[in-house]
């Protein structure tokens, strides 16, 4: 049962990551007006399409997961404080969904990074 439940948790975050990896490469007008809000467009909406691609595929797989959640986490934190800074809680009029998905995304990573934090100490022990 607790596979499960960390599997669920493992494929919300990776869900989510993959859904958005459509609007980023694209270059639908959302994600052009938020990285150039923030000054980084495309370089920023193509390299954080990259990088969320590379976390959700390491969500999913077991052995990686913990990396993958590592990842995603540091990547939604700075979404979050990407919209609580410069964006605001809701862009575009979308009723604050893409902070509530970062939020639900950096929950889930976090949640993993503690299942898996005998492989995270382990990382800084070396």
């Amino acid at each position: 049962m607790k596979r499960i439940g960390i599997a669920f948790l493992a494929w919300i975050p990776a869900v989510i990551l993959l859904q958005t990896l459509w609007f980023k490469f694209s270059a639908s007008p959302e994600s052009v007006y938020i990285f150039s809000k923030m000054g980084m467009e495309p370089w920023g909406r193509i390299a954080s399409g990259i990088v969320e691609l590379i976390a959700a595929v390491l969500l999913i797989v077991p052995k990686t997961r913990w990396i993958g959640a590592g990842i995603g986490f540091g990547v939604m934190s700075g979404a979050i404080l990407s919209h609580i800074f410069v964006l605001g809680i809701e862009v575009e009029n979308d009723g604050g969904l893409l902070f509530l998905l970062a939020l639900v995304t950096a929950v889930c990573c976090f949640a993993l990074m503690v299942v898996d934090r005998k492989r995270l100490i382990g990382l800084f022990n070396r």
